[in-house]
């Protein structure tokens, strides 16, 4: 009696969910992604074997190749907030939509008095505007760097009161290797000044000699 054969099927898998789940993550990431804002300076940090990353909230202060000093703190409110402060102080009034604009730019590096003018220009004339910059004053007759540290460090204080010790607000120098030496020694004696005695250097990892 011969043996009955029996109908080999080839197995079939629908793929219609997979493709509509992929335009969904890929619609997701569209709508909610941010691209962060082109730095004004680009600072070639010397290199070290610290493998240890800047935590996202930090507050960082930049010296270029010229030794001038730039200035970055993210989040939106605390932006806002310590752009007020500072305005009161200088006596410089910024408005609500100058606020909101300041809140969401990158480092800057410049006078609170020539501020109020490079926010209401675009990315091109910024750029153009900030190679011409002096950078933030900071030296002992007129220390804004010193002010945008307090106000800074005062508004993430009032922002945040509960906030665990491992998410609080870290300091960080991010000096040019051909900045000089005592423009780094002055924004360290800075900082000391309002109180911050624990900052970060930011460097770039050395490659392994062995690979």
């Amino acid at each position: 009696m011969p043996k009955v054969k029996m109908p080999k099927n080839s197995p079939s898998l629908d793929m219609t969910p997979m493709v509509d789940l992929a335009f969904l993550l890929v619609t997701f990431f569209m709508l909610t992604t941010q691209f962060r804002p082109d730095e004004p300076v680009i600072i070639d940090s010397p290199s070290s074997i610290s493998e240890k990353i800047l935590p996202d909230k930090s507050m960082v202060v930049s010296i270029d190749t010229e030794n001038r000093i730039f200035f970055n703190l993210e989040g939106k409110e605390i932006r806002r907030s310590m752009l007020q402060q500072m305005g009161e102080k200088y006596d410089v009034t910024f408005d609500e939509n100058e606020m909101k604009r300041f809140a969401v730019m990158t480092t800057f590096g410049l006078s609170v008095q020539q501020l109020k003018k490079y926010i209401t220009m675009d990315d091109e004339k910024r750029k153009e505007f900030m190679k011409n910059s002096g950078g933030i004053p900071y030296d002992s007759l007129n220390n804004q760097l010193g002010d945008w540290i307090r106000f800074g460090r005062l508004a993430d204080a009032q922002l945040n009161p509960d906030i665990p010790k491992d998410k609080q607000l870290r300091f960080a120098i991010k000096g040019d290797s051909q900045a000089n030496y005592t423009t780094v020694k002055r924004v360290i004696e800075i900082f000391q000044e309002m109180k911050v005695n624990r900052f970060n250097l930011v460097t770039t990892l050395e490659e392994n000699p062995n690979q």
